[in-house]
């Protein structure tokens, strides 16, 4: 891309209003305007977050979202009965997966995340009934308008890492939680002059 092209999509992106974090990545742009703190109650959506979330943990969004359509094709499209129920072969073969973050304790936290997700839908109904019980059922609507003003967790998001771990849930501490809660739209996190704030 030219200078000058480069130059006009961020004068654009001034204009329109957005939070500055997805900078001129055009993949992070994309994140930002249709997903994140889209407040979502799908479950298997919910599980993908949570996963990728979990994989996230000392790494970069961008890195996450660059894998991700690698990461839904070797977790079976993210659906949490086929993810509980792999075994040391697809261990081995995740593993082996250059498409995706190679990590053991990942790796494994995905399928025990699989089987405790699985065991909490079965006690509430559905996933979404429970995690959004953390708010109170709706998103929590938080007036930012700088970056530095958005905390890396809250007592929400501690509240819930509690509770997820005391089911088994791994990869789960509350700045973990609290990422998770900003991308499934718990918690309002776009700056007052970002133009999905008012849209979410």
């Amino acid at each position: 891309m030219s200078p000058k092209k480069k130059a006009k999509r961020t004068t654009a992106a001034n204009l329109l209003g957005r939070c500055p974090w997805p900078a001129d990545d055009p993949l992070m742009i994309a994140y930002h305007d249709t997903e994140w703190g889209t407040p979502l109650h799908d479950d298997q959506r919910l599980f993908e977050f949570m996963i990728l979330d979990a994989f996230q943990a000392g790494l970069s969004w961008s890195t996450i979202l660059r894998k991700r359509e690698n990461f839904r094709r070797a977790l079976a499209g993210f659906d949490p009965l086929k993810v509980a129920r792999f075994d040391a072969a697809d261990v081995r073969r995740l593993l082996a997966d250059a498409g995706i973050i190679r990590n053991r304790l990942k790796v494994a936290a995905a399928i025990s995340n699989a089987q405790a997700f699985l065991q909490t839908q079965k006690e509430f109904g559905t996933f979404d009934r429970y995690i959004w019980s953390f708010v109170g059922g709706k998103p929590i609507k938080n007036r930012r308008r700088t970056l530095k003003q958005i905390p890396p967790q809250s007592q929400e998001a501690e509240a819930m890492s509690r509770d997820l771990r005391d089911r088994g849930f791994k990869f789960v501490g509350p700045t973990i939680c609290y990422a998770f809660m900003q991308a499934a739209g718990m918690v309002n996190d776009h700056l007052v002059s970002c133009f999905r704030h008012c849209q979410v």
